[in-house]
């Protein structure tokens, strides 16, 4: 091993270098000063013939003992280092020696002083800058070729090139080298070369010529600039500059331009896109558009406002002479003296007032008067209905006059009782009503259900909310599908009673209900208010047989479950009508007809 130890020369310092000129060259002298060793100021040493202050880029002739000469044959160089201190690789063997040419006599006779330019330099020569060591770049880094200088006459000269040593001669060296480094960076192998050239010395000590032109520091390689080479390419560079500032201002103002033109004017073309032509509005007559076209002009809105509360509703017109008809709960917040106003469709507004009204079957009847051209409904027959079948209701949900919304007809004879706000029963309202999955909502109350025809087969009095239960009074969380209308051939015989006479009837069997009994059917309670007996002394009831605590199980063949359900299926009939009971007394079951008697409602 080497154990860190240089295997080849070190640079030195540069100093005056001694000519030799009382020692005669012996034969392998002679050799090493044809070849012409540089040292590492880049100078070649002085040989016999004085050759000394020639730099690596420019050789002059040189001068042989018999006072001939000859080109000095290009200068071999080491293979570049890796870095500055790094052991250099061992030097290739110098090139065969070049056949004798013809020597001819110089021009100028060799100056045994020395003096430049045929001699070495003299004690006069400028010293050169203290040359600073670079850093060594990092293993893998590529490495630019190195700088070279000028040859004297202001023109970039080739790379330094060392010769090798010849024969043992021997080589000047630094009596006080770098420190090693800390880490070795692998030799590099010589890159072979054609015969006559020698490779490139990388190394930045070898490159100071005494005799060039001034140029750049040796920290930066390449061909120097004066400043008349720069100001020429700063002046182009601001034309540039200005040129491309000018090119942006103007595709800026142009492009503004543009742009406000289509802002303003919605394109550079006029777009248009295709589109139908108007048809004439016709509608087939049982299509939602169509009955909502019929119907509509007969559909009112009331507002209702009391001494305590306020509302509003739906209403729909019954005749030519003002009489509409809505729900109970809708006119009831005015109380004796409120105020109604009922807009029409077209938005013509009227003042009303009540004519008739009956909590049991949530229907009243309001009038308006000095209005011509009113547009009454037709009246259509609940009986006729069946499930499944279209309808449409119209209202004004949540104060949204005019809204129409379908679907069809869900189920039939759905017993419904509501109100029971006062706790005594006299409010409660038992209907036998129509279910619907039209959209139903609070102020479509009192609104017309209508079929195919735009014929009104039911009044919207209820709804099922998710938060409140039943009510015609109905839930403010909106449908959900589960609407209910009182079926109109109960709303039409109630609406004439009250138009007729301000009140309306109820039928009746005679019989007290016990309310909490539990099972199934609806029981004949044991006494009635005030002791009396639950069967009423020559009603209906008592006519026909029952007595207290009979189960009423089944009227007009349909099944009754409850004390509510069986006030609504005889409140589904007129008084006078006959009805067919089935009934259990004691376990056996009977069968009666009794006809239906009739009570003043309230």
């Amino acid at each position: 091993m080497d154990d860190g130890k240089p295997s080849g020369p070190r640079t030195k310092w540069w100093s005056r270098p001694s000519t030799d000129r009382d020692r005669p060259a012996g034969p392998e002298e002679d050799g090493a000063a044809a070849t012409g060793v540089a040292d590492a100021s880049g100078t070649a040493p002085a040989g016999p013939g004085g050759t000394a202050g020639t730099t690596a880029g420019e050789r002059l002739p040189h001068t042989t003992p018999d006072g001939d000469y000859t080109p000095a044959p290009p200068a071999a160089a080491p293979p570049p280092a890796a870095d500055l201190g790094t052991p250099a690789p061992a030097e290739p063997a110098p090139p065969a020696a070049e056949p004798h040419v013809h020597r001819t006599q110089p021009l100028h006779a060799p100056d045994e002083y020395s003096t430049p330019p045929y001699g070495g330099p003299g004690p006069w020569a400028p010293a050169p800058p203290v040359q600073r060591p670079v850093a060594t770049p990092a293993h893998g880094t590529p490495v630019p070729p190195p700088y070279a200088g000028t040859d004297g006459h202001g023109t970039a000269a080739p790379p330094v090139a060392a010769a090798p040593a010849q024969g043992g001669q021997e080589h000047h060296t630094d009596p006080w080298p770098p420190p090693p480094p800390p880490h070795t960076v692998p030799q590099q192998h010589p890159v072979p070369q054609p015969p006559g050239q020698t490779p490139q010395q990388t190394s930045q000590w070898m490159r100071y010529d005494p005799w060039g032109a001034p140029r750049q520091p040796l920290s930066h390689p390449g061909p120097g600039q004066g400043v008349d080479d720069v100001r020429p390419r700063k002046a182009r560079r601001g034309t540039v500059l200005v040129g491309a500032a000018l090119l942006a201002l103007l595709a800026g103002g142009i492009g503004g331009g543009v742009g406000a033109y289509v802002e303003r004017n919605g394109g550079l073309t006029t777009v248009e896109l295709p589109q139908s032509g108007r048809d004439a509005g016709g509608r087939a007559p049982d299509s939602v558009a169509g009955i909502a076209a019929s119907a509509l002009p007969g559909v009112v809105t009331l507002h209702v406002n009391g001494s305590a509360e306020s509302g509003t509703g739906t209403g729909f017109v019954l005749d030519d002479r003002g009489h509409i008809l809505t729900n109970n709960h809708v006119v009831a917040p005015a109380g004796s003296n409120g105020d109604i106003t009922v807009t029409f469709s077209g938005g013509e507004s009227a003042a009303a007032e009540i004519v008739g009204k009956d909590s049991g079957y949530d229907l009243a009847v309001v009038k308006v008067t000095g209005v011509s051209g009113l547009t009454p409904l037709p009246l259509g027959n609940s009986d006729n209905v069946r499930v499944g079948d279209p309808v449409v209701a119209i209202g004004a949900p949540f104060d949204l006059s005019n809204t129409v919304t379908s679907g069809i007809i869900s189920a039939k004879e759905r017993p419904i009782t509501a109100g029971g706000e006062k706790g005594d029963g006299t409010d409660v309202s038992y209907v036998d009503a129509l279910q619907t999955d039209a959209p139903i909502n609070p102020g479509n109350s009192g609104g017309p259900l209508v079929d195919a025809e735009a014929r009104v087969i039911g009044i919207n009095s209820a709804i099922r909310a998710a938060d409140s239960g039943s009510g015609l009074d109905g839930g403010q969380s909106g449908s959900i599908g589960l609407g209910f209308a009182i079926p109109i051939n109960q709303g039409k015989r109630v609406a004439e009673e009250l138009i007729s006479t301000g009140k309306a009837t109820h039928p009746v069997i005679g019989v007290t209900l016990d309310m909490e009994f539990t099972g199934d059917g609806a029981k004949v309670g044991g006494k009635a208010a005030g002791g009396a007996s639950a069967v009423t002394e020559g009603g209906p009831a008592d006519k026909a047989g029952i007595r207290s605590g009979d189960i009423i199980t089944e009227v007009e063949g349909q099944r009754v479950h409850s004390g509510e359900e069986l006030i609504v299926k005889i409140r589904a009939h007129r008084p006078g009508d006959r009805l067919g009971l089935v009934l259990t007394r004691g376990g056996k079951e009977l069968s009666m007809t009794l006809t239906l008697g009739s009570a003043s409602g309230t």
